[in-house]
């Protein structure tokens, strides 16, 4: 990748020599495979998107694009396994800016909760910040099939939480592993890091005031550390 860089520096044309490379034969071979690889271990879940949280990842995708920053075309920071809709159809070579030229997306390395709030009954994001909107807008993220994968996730999430907390309880220990495989592995990971996130909030008896047994289980330490969260 090194190599490949070190190229399109020197290129006369560094946008054209940066797509050249990256479509060549012996790239997609020999950069492509191990980097989707990398990718697929990092996304979450099986291996989903990491922008909608919804389909799985097929393609890789360069976050600042090509045509914006050549020499970030081989950078491994830059790249992000996503699914063709969010890759070919709506974030394209889009990369939005604000008034002083810094990216508005929110990038899938941040922790989006500045920026983002979730309202879980209804699956929809709220921007917090001018990031969260361009984020929102480009991504389509309140379409109604999203809305409605997150909002059945909640109540899968839910499900399984109160399965987890059975087998805990009885000291099941691998039972318990079963169901938060179970929510680690369903689409819609934002959903549950939303549930664990809101569950230290200073308002969060108003979020869960409906179920306070599902915040007590969201609060405890071996379900967090379970759901890959700190």
């Amino acid at each position: 990748m090194a190599q490949c860089t070190c190229e399109i520096v020197l290129a006369e044309k560094p946008v054209t020599r940066a797509r050249e490379l990256w479509k060549h034969t012996t790239v997609r071979r020999n950069v492509h495979a191990p980097l989707r690889d990398l990718l697929g271990e990092m996304a979450a879940g099986r291996e989903r998107c990491m922008y909608c949280g919804d389909n799985q990842g097929t393609d890789i995708d360069h976050f600042e694009p090509i045509d914006r920053h050549p020499m970030r075309a081989f950078d491994w920071t830059n790249h992000v396994l996503a699914c063709s809709l969010c890759n070919s159809h709506l974030k394209k070579a889009v990369f939005p800016l604000d008034g002083g030229g810094k990216p508005l997306l929110i990038a899938t390395a941040e922790d989006p909760t500045p920026h983002l709030r979730l309202v879980l009954a209804v699956g929809q994001y709220q921007p917090l910040t001018p990031r969260g909107r361009a984020t929102i807008d480009l991504f389509d993220l309140n379409r109604g099939l999203l809305a409605k994968g997150r909002v059945n996730a909640f109540h899968v999430t839910k499900a399984c939480v109160a399965q987890w907390a059975d087998a805990t309880a009885k000291g099941d220990h691998d039972g318990a592993a079963r169901w938060a495989a179970v929510v680690n592995e369903q689409p819609m990971a934002d959903v549950v890091q939303a549930m664990l996130h809101q569950a230290l909030d200073p308002a969060a008896e108003i979020v869960f005031d409906d179920d306070p047994q599902l915040l007590a289980h969201l609060r405890e330490p071996g379900l967090r550390t379970a759901l890959l969260i700190g």
